[in-house]
């Protein structure tokens, strides 16, 4: 699988997942969300990426959904932290999707 971003082609696995973690872009992103059936990404939706971002940056492996949900409700209060929420922005949850777009590495056990 494979996405082009201004001008250059970037290889994806078979489920969408990003090989290159260092080819990584915001317009990247896009593209990527548009596979997972996202139209568009909000500011909501950008908060959930760098927030998973950041997390990946300081720690080395994506969060864990309970975890996610407890940076979320401490920066940006209780109504955009459960699960119901992300899900709303990310149809498949925050390790199928939000991370996927976010560019991280597909975790263990997740197809």
């Amino acid at each position: 699988m494979q996405a082009e971003v201004n001008g250059q082609v970037v290889q994806l696995s078979e489920a969408g997942w990003l090989e290159n973690l260092d080819e990584w872009n915001e317009d990247l992103a896009v593209e990527i969300a548009k596979n997972e059936k996202i139209e568009s990404l909000t500011e909501e939706h950008w908060d959930i990426i760098n927030e998973a971002r950041d997390y990946f940056k300081d720690n080395g492996v994506v969060c864990e959904p309970r975890a996610f949900s407890k940076i979320m409700k401490k920066k940006y209060g209780k109504d955009r932290s459960d699960q119901k929420y992300i899900y709303s922005l990310f149809p498949t949850g925050l390790i199928k999707c939000a991370n996927k777009i976010a560019g991280l590495p597909r975790p263990k056990g997740c197809s």
